[in-house]
């Protein structure tokens, strides 16, 4: 008897495991991964436009903001052949919010307006690779 409670236990918990952990090993829906790069790069060019609006209009903290939305979005467009231009807009989108918190928003426009072309290219070199 001692032995059938044993049995009977360790089946319960092994189908408790496998109840548990099947949808932890469920097949991850599909992405497409050129949407999602496409997406970034509108959401990031979209973003920087706007920040060059706002630092337009001289409002330090928004534009801050803006920036840094910016610089999440664009670490979302991973294309091997844009990847050296990714750094350099990282590198602007930093001098930019650098250049806001220093109290230096001249700087800080013409850094987001080099970002902006930076962007456009990116998108120019995967749109041509993507058609």
């Amino acid at each position: 008897m001692n032995i059938f409670k044993k049995i009977v236990l360790s089946t319960a918990i092994v189908a408790a495991f496998a109840a548990v952990s099947a949808p932890a090993f469920a097949a991850e829906e599909h992405k497409d991964k050129n949407a999602e790069v496409k997406l970034a790069a509108t959401n990031t060019a979209a973003k920087i436009e706007e920040a060059v609006t706002i630092a337009e209009k001289g409002d330090k903290a928004a534009f801050i903001t803006a920036v840094s939305e910016a610089r999440q979005l664009q670490k979302e467009f991973r294309y091997e052949q844009t990847e050296r231009l990714r750094q350099k807009l990282n590198d602007k989108l930093s001098a930019a919010r650098e250049a806001a918190t220093q109290d230096n928003m001249s700087e800080a426009v013409i850094a987001i307006k080099a970002a902006s072309v930076y962007v456009k290219e990116m998108r120019e070199i995967y749109d041509a690779a993507h058609k």
